[in-house]
């Protein structure tokens, strides 16, 4: 439990199947993806399929898959595993606050675990399989997280595991998968590891049955081969359920990234255990790379000022989308060629000169006007700090939106102007943002302008001067 009274699973294979220390932790996921290398894959990553053994014999696997998410953001990811310590029919979400490893506390999402249970009778909220006890806690679902955490940074957790591995199950879960993901910015993760305690030879020729059905993108092959015998996969269900569901939510494309069994590690391969790696992508989606620190300087183009009219364009855009959305109807905002250009942006509420609501990307993820619409809504009804705006303060309400300049790495700290800059600190897991008009709205002084980001960021004041800190800065124009 948290010191304020969450319920949070701590780690139970953290220094087992893979480092406690922090800071070796983080080195040893940073030497896999240094080792590896993006396969050839086009499209959006829409899943991986990742072995779950310690990180000595399928981290190199794993990280083949893993490599691919460099660049990309997600609000969640669920992760699928087969359960090791409990049979029980069906699968089990866990229903506390969030998953605990040496690198922080994954945040579960709360809304999509319940949703799924609402619409699934064999789907339970509970802490079923996903045992943290002292003979032996669950490990297929925990060792995919640090690598999720190294390459993503902060994402909400749906956490499922399978009790059983029966069809009706992997089918089940895959279609409740499909419904209640539509439409939401998620990556599905199917934890499994292939045959186990074979001769080489033996466990090559069953891990070869089971890769060709994956490869053919089919979850009846995949789920015949595992019935008949011909091939072995201790999280099969798992990689059905997710296939079954992305074939739902459009993704097209399986690409088969890696194979490896344990004999490579340990040299015995007299009794090993099979691993794979795979992607399944969909519609490529807007690179979010153009945002990314440090990514490339930015162009005249993505530093020109947005005109009167352009500003004007965006707040009917702000305001039309909140008012779909208390309309409950979706808002598609007119197409605009000036307005498709990729730019980080905030939209701030105010309700008679006081805060309301304020949500914002950092990293640009769509055109600007999209962006904007998503933004003003999500201010509006979904900032966790207030009640959902209602109708009896719609007329009062003053909309404020902050488009962002690329973000610039500070290296002195008389680099920071206030009045002109935002400003945004990361130490290990940790991260916040300020924008410009805050520090002059309290008239605070360029230290601390840094201070108080740090606190944004639940870090002590004074974390600015540690060396492993970065930060960066940024211009806004607010209207």
């Amino acid at each position: 439990m948290g010191a304020d009274g969450s319920e949070i699973r701590k780690p139970a294979v953290a220094g087992l199947f893979y480092p406690a220390d922090v800071g070796e932790l983080t080195r040893t996921i940073a030497g896999m993806f240094a080792e590896v290398k993006k396969a050839p894959v086009t499209g959006h990553p829409a899943a991986l399929i990742v072995p779950h053994a310690g990180y000595p014999y399928s981290g190199k696997v794993a990280a083949k898959a893993y490599k691919h998410l460099e660049g990309q953001e997600y609000d969640t990811v669920v992760i699928i595993s087969p359960s090791h310590t409990v049979f029980f029919k069906g699968a089990s979400i866990y229903d506390g606050d969030g998953y605990r490893t040496p690198l922080g506390v994954v945040p579960i999402d709360k809304e999509i675990s319940a949703r799924m249970g609402d619409i699934n009778p064999n789907i339970q909220l509970s802490r079923k399989g996903h045992a943290t006890g002292a003979t032996r806690g669950e490990h297929a679902l925990e060792v995919q997280l640090p690598f999720l955490q190294v390459v993503l940074g902060n994402f909400k957790l749906v956490a499922v595991v399978m009790g059983d591995q029966e069809e009706d199950t992997m089918r089940s879960l895959g279609e409740t998968l499909a419904a209640v993901l539509k439409g939401t910015n998620s990556l599905l993760i199917a934890s499994t590891d292939l045959s186990h305690f074979h001769p080489e030879k033996t466990a090559r020729r069953l891990d070869n049955k089971v890769r060709q059905a994956i490869e053919k993108y089919d979850p009846t092959t995949l789920i015949e081969t595992l019935e008949s015998g011909d091939g072995e996969a201790c999280g099969g269900g798992t990689v059905a359920a997710v296939m079954l569901a992305c074939k739902r939510l459009g993704a097209k494309q399986l690409t088969f990234l890696d194979y490896a069994t344990s004999g490579e590690s340990t040299g015995d391969f007299e009794s090993v255990v099979g691993y794979l790696s795979a992607i399944i992508t969909g519609e490529k989606k807007a690179s979010v790379a153009e945002g990314l620190i440090g990514s490339r300087p930015a162009t005249k183009e993505e530093l020109d000022r947005l005109t009167d009219d352009d500003r004007r364009i965006l707040h009917d855009i702000a305001r039309q989308s909140i008012l779909a959305g208390m309309a409950g109807k979706e808002f598609e905002p007119p197409v605009n060629e000036r307005l498709e250009k990729r730019r980080g942006v905030f939209v701030t509420i105010n309700l008679d000169n006081e805060l309301r609501g304020c949500i914002g990307l950092i990293k640009a993820r769509g055109p600007l006007n999209e962006a904007v619409a998503e933004m003003a809504r999500a201010a509006a009804f979904e900032d966790p700090r207030f009640s959902p705006l209602t109708n009896e303060e719609l007329e009062r309400i003053d909309i404020e939106i902050s488009v962002l300049s690329p973000l610039t790495r500070v290296h002195r700290f008389n680099e920071v102007k206030v009045g002109r800059d935002g400003l945004m600190v990361k130490l290990d897991m940790h991260s916040g943002l300020l924008l410009p008009q805050v520090a002059i709205e309290y008239g605070w002084d360029n230290i601390e302008f840094l201070e108080q980001t740090c606190l944004k960021a639940g870090l002590p004041k004074h974390s600015y001067k540690d060396k492993y800190i970065e930060i960066y800065r940024f211009t806004a124009d607010v209207f």
